[in-house]
């Protein structure tokens, strides 16, 4: 039995999520469907963040075990013919009997694309979040600042989110406007449920100018989720990136 982690990239927009669900598609049920056919033996893969319906990857990692013998080719190209344009394999790597996608991880990184205009693209439907209201940078910038650090995130995570903690680490936060689009790139040891979008809704009222940046600070400090924003869409959010100290992959 051997272990392989594969890069994952997909368009999340046609996808009840990740996780499978009988009847649905979902991104693990379509890759567990064309590993299976590679391999010739059912596979099951555990990846690193599950993401829901709409939202997309360019650096999902997943793991799988398997006894069938196949060359890197095989895992990638092979694997590619049997998914759906929308999901893609990107790499593979053998890996240690003890690694896993999801807790071995140290850090996961996500970017969120804003598309500010007063009207709509058809382009970027699905793929950027559309906000009409004029958005002003510098005061995003500033309020995301309180959320760096180790801290209670009790206020942006969502209902159904299963952790037993509110504490996660954020280790870097970035927001710059290119054009017409704002894209905010915020990286973490882990995340809670609707935690980024959730931060993004707070991050949109502060930017259109209906709170101040301190607001950012009144909501960490209340531990309240009822006291933010409404929860972001899903269309503008991608997981870009998991890091691990045991695995080399491409960027």
């Amino acid at each position: 039995m051997k272990r392989f982690a594969l890069g994952i990239e997909y368009d999340g927009t046609n996808f009840y999520g990740w996780q499978s669900q009988e009847k649905l598609p979902t991104i693990q049920g379509e890759l567990e469907k064309a590993l299976t056919q590679i391999a010739d033996e059912k596979i099951q893969v555990y990846c690193a963040g599950r993401t829901d319906a709409g939202v997309h990857a360019l650096g999902q990692v997943v793991h799988f075990d398997t006894n069938a013998e196949r060359n890197e080719r095989a895992w990638t190209l092979g694997t590619n013919t049997h998914l759906p344009p929308s999901i893609a394999v990107r790499w593979v790597r053998e890996v240690a009997p003890d690694f896993h996608a999801r807790f071995s991880a140290i850090s996961r990184r996500y970017r969120y694309l804003i598309y500010n205009h007063s009207l709509r693209s058809a382009v970027h439907a699905g793929k950027a979040t559309w906000y009409y209201h004029p958005l002003a940078i510098e005061p995003m910038q500033f309020a995301a600042t309180y959320l760096l650090g180790e801290q209670d995130f009790s206020s942006f995570r969502s209902a159904q989110c299963e952790s037993t903690t509110p504490m996660r680490n954020i280790h870097e936060i970035t927001l710059k406007r290119e054009n017409d689009f704002i894209i905010i790139e915020i990286q973490a040891n882990a995340f809670l449920h609707h935690m980024v979008r959730n931060i993004v809704g707070v991050l949109m009222q502060i930017g259109s100018g209906l709170k101040k940046p301190d607001w950012m600070l009144e909501l960490l400090q209340a531990k309240d989720r009822r006291l933010a924003a409404e929860t972001a869409p899903p269309d503008g959010l991608y997981l870009i990136k998991v890091n691990y100290s045991s695995l080399e992959h491409p960027s």
